[in-house]
Parts: C-alpha cells; structure tokens; sequence
C-alpha cells in the first residue's frame, strides 16, 4: 500500500469513528458508508448510537462492523438468543407437560386424597395462538369419568413450583407490568396469561368511560377505571399495579364513541384463575370436592390420570419470533434454568443463556441479560455477538432449519412495515425489536449476487418518530443486499 491510499485509508477510518459508526473497509460497501454516514446529517438521529455487523456465511466473514463496538440495548431480537438456546439445548421436538394426578387411593366412585394440577411451564394452556390447547381442562375431566371418579375426599392442590414465585423480572418498568406485553411466566400459565378489560366510551372527547366486564373473571381482582374518551382513534390505555397483589388502575385514553372496546392486560395470578375455572368444571359435572384448594408443591407418591403435552417447541419457538411474544420468551428462558438447577429463575436462565454460548466458544464480554424477552431496559449486547450466535445457528445447529423458519418474512409477523419489493422471495429472514428510542433488527438476508449473510442492526436513542427508524433501517438493508 502506498503512503497516499495509506493515510487516506486513516483519514476515512477517523472521519467515520467521529460519527461513531465506523466500519470494516470493504470494496463493496460504500453505499452502506453512504447510508449511515447520512444519519449524522439528521439531528434527529446525530446523537444516537449505532450497531451493526454483516457476515458472510459461507466464509464467516465479518463484512461490516461498528468501531467501536459498543453494548446497545436490542429490545425484541434478544428473543432471537433465547429461542436458539432453547432450541439447542431441548429440541425441536420438545413438548412441556402438565399432568392432572393424584395422591392416596381410587375406591369405587371416591378419590381418597387430594386430586392434583401439577404444572410443568407450559406456556400455551389455552392460548389463543393455539386454539387446539383450549380443551385441556375438559380432558381432565374426561379423565376423571374414565377414572369413574365422583367424590374428591381431599384437596383440590395446584402447584407451580417448577418456576420461582416472582413472575415479573424486577427490571421491567412500572408501565410495562400491567399491560398484555407485560405477563410473567408461571409454572402453570392459562390463557397466555392474559385478560380482557371491556370499556364503553361515550360521544365525547375527554369524557369517563364505562367499564362493562372483564373476560375472563380474575378471582379477587380489584380494577379501578379512570379512562378517559379522546379523539385519538387507537388504546392508549395503561394498567397500573403491584405485580403480587390483585388492585389495578387504568388509566389514559380510548377511543371515543366505542360501545365495547377492549383494552388487554397481565394476569396477576393465573395459578388462582385455573383453580377457580377448574373447580368450577368440577361441580358442573357433578365431580364433589370436599377439601379446599390448596396452592403448593404437589406429594411424591402421585398417580397420573391425564398428561396434557404442548404443541413442539419448534411451533412455540415460531410463533413467538413472529409474533413476539414476551410470556414464551419468558417462559423459555426460567425452564432452561430448571433443568440446570431444579427451579425455573430468571436470573439462573440469563446466567446459562451466557454460559452456554460461552462454551460455545463465543466471546460474551458485555453481554448483560437480564431477562428472556428483551422487554428490560437492562439488557445490553453488542451486534457483532448478535450475529454470531445467529451464524452460528445457520452454520453449526443441527436446527438451523427450523430456526431460520421461525423468524418472519417481509409481509408478515414483525416486518409487515417493510415493503416487499425491496426484499422479493422471502430473501429476510429476520426478527424486530422496539422500544422507546430503540429499533433494532437481526436476521438472515440473500443478497442480488446471491451471497448468504448474517446481519445485525441496532438504533438506541434517537429522536425521530418509530416510522422514521424503519424506513432508515429500510434503506440500510435495500444497501445490505448489494454486499
């Protein structure tokens, strides 16, 4: 190298780590240059901080990457991390089980001993993502007739204890713990732990509005409504409260003139709400239960009478990539620290979460995770680690396949707002992550000269509206697929 290209290479490496979004120098990525050296010409977007890394598969080339190569918070694409463990370690095929069981003994129509609901983590009890999950609570039932079972002498015991106590990570934040996105992972989860809270508004703006119902019926739950009516046509309602107890504010908006519209909150105790459905189905089929409900960890010497199985997790694992959903995120990540320790914490998962792509042979220097999910502000990893667990997934997992299927493609789940002719032919493959002052996208990308890439696109802390972020992350890819 002459000492002309010499000191232009410097002068281009200093002008571009000024802007804090330096890159490899390839030949090929100019327009990506272009593009974000762009986003510092925008005030919207000169003091945020930005992420990026692009590998080849096939050579595992790093193309493009961020100097300095910081810790951003990555929202939603944590759950990329979190499913790929999960994948790993239990298997595509791996299906979460809770048995209805019993103690003591079976003498003509009497149960003598306690019938028990023994969770095993199963996140899609009665989810409306799986509607085929919704009848389990008649097949026990079934059970019991088949068992010619009348007469419960015992108790009624529900135990979760396969997950610690504490749903909720203590990083969320206060606005995020009453709110549908906010649910906790339980050892026995029912209707994704969720309820629905029915409003009525009236014709003006500003207005109180009416609260009608809440579907289902949460056993002790104490709402106080303080909605207002708005001109705003789309929820900006919050649900407040202590994640341990059952009192809940609703606050902000509706839209006005709704004669039934819905706002969707976290469960409180979706253990409380199965006890009270559950022993309610009893008595509607004429099954006595003479003892009272009990929550606690269920007796050694148990009998099975039923075994409901959840969908694979490959399907579970799909629909929460699509969809996002922070409960099987969650969920993933407390039963991967059960089958280490024996107890299902957020805080041992995160820790083997880390280990395990330790072990890897992945360097995880300012990795922080703090939660399944990506809903807590707390987590921080660098794109460059995204991307290399995600390559590793793709080049080395005897799962790729079904790990690469289980992220959305443009027109559908998380990257409908992508326009489909810039990505034809499912060509991305990829998962989104947002919050406030956060847009981030990871995933898998073809280019026009067919090259398989790997790819990581964090955005932390700008001041442009949600749309804006898109369509420059957009305009970054469209660039990104002429690697």
């Amino acid at each position: 190298m002459n000492l002309y290209h010499f000191k232009s290479k410097i002068l281009l490496s200093v002008l571009l780590i000024a802007c804090a979004s330096a890159l490899f120098a390839q030949p090929n990525i100019s327009g990506v240059q272009q593009k974000v050296r762009s986003w510092q010409t925008i005030p919207e977007l000169a003091t945020a901080s930005v992420g990026l890394s692009v590998t080849d598969n096939l050579t595992g080339e790093e193309l493009i990457r961020s100097i300095p190569m910081q810790s951003l918070v990555p929202a939603s694409i944590l759950k990329t991390v979190t499913t790929a463990t999960a994948l790993e370690v239990f298997g595509p095929d791996f299906r979460f089980k809770t048995a209805l069981s019993y103690s003591g003994i079976v003498r003509n129509d009497t149960l003598w001993g306690d019938l028990q609901v023994i969770g095993g983590g199963d996140p899609t009890l009665g989810s409306e993502y799986f509607p085929e999950s919704k009848s389990f609570q008649e097949e026990w039932i079934k059970a019991l007739h088949d068992k010619s079972i009348k007469v419960i002498s015992g108790n009624l015991v529900l135990d979760a204890t396969i997950y610690e106590s504490q749903m909720i990570p203590g990083s969320w934040v206060w606005e995020d713990l009453g709110n549908y996105y906010g649910a906790g992972a339980s050892g026995l989860t029912i209707y994704d732990n969720l309820y629905e809270i029915h409003l009525k508004s009236p014709e003006m703006a500003s207005q109180p509005t009416q609260l009608l119902r809440v579907v289902p019926e949460i056993p002790g739950l104490e709402l106080q409504n303080e909605v207002r009516s708005s001109d705003v046509n789309s929820d900006q309602a919050y649900i407040f409260g202590n994640p341990e107890d059952s009192h809940r504010v609703v606050r902000g908006t509706i839209p006005k003139g709704k004669s039934d519209f819905v706002v969707r909150a976290s469960m409180p105790n979706p253990t409380a709400l199965l006890a009270n459905e559950f022993k309610t189905k009893l008595a509607a089929n004429s099954i006595i239960l003479k003892g009272s409900v009990k929550f606690e960890k269920s007796g050694t010497n148990s009998s099975t009478l039923a075994e409901t199985l959840s969908p694979p997790l490959r399907d579970i694992i799909r629909v929460t990539n699509y969809e996002s959903v922070n409960l099987f995120a969650e969920h993933f990540l407390k039963h991967l620290a059960f089958q280490k320790t024996g107890m299902g914490t957020t805080k041992e998962g995160c820790k083997f979460v880390v280990q395990f792509w330790k072990d890897k042979g992945l360097d995880m220097t300012g990795f922080f995770m703090n939660d399944g999910s990506g809903l807590s502000r707390f987590n921080a990893v660098t794109a460059s680690q995204m991307v290399n667990i995600l390559s590793y997934m793709k080049t080395k997992s005897a799962y790729a396949e079904d790990f690469y299927q289980s992220l959305a493609t443009v027109g559908s789940g998380t990257l409908t707002v992508f326009k489909n002719e810039n990505f034809p032919n499912q060509c991305l493959h990829a998962k989104s992550g947002s919050m406030t002052r956060v847009r981030c996208y990871s995933g898998y990308l073809t280019s026009l000269s067919g090259r398989q890439l790997c790819f990581t696109i964090m955005l932390n802390n700008f001041a442009c509206s949600q749309t804006e972020a898109i369509r420059k992350v957009e305009e970054l890819l469209v660039e990104f697929r002429k690697l």
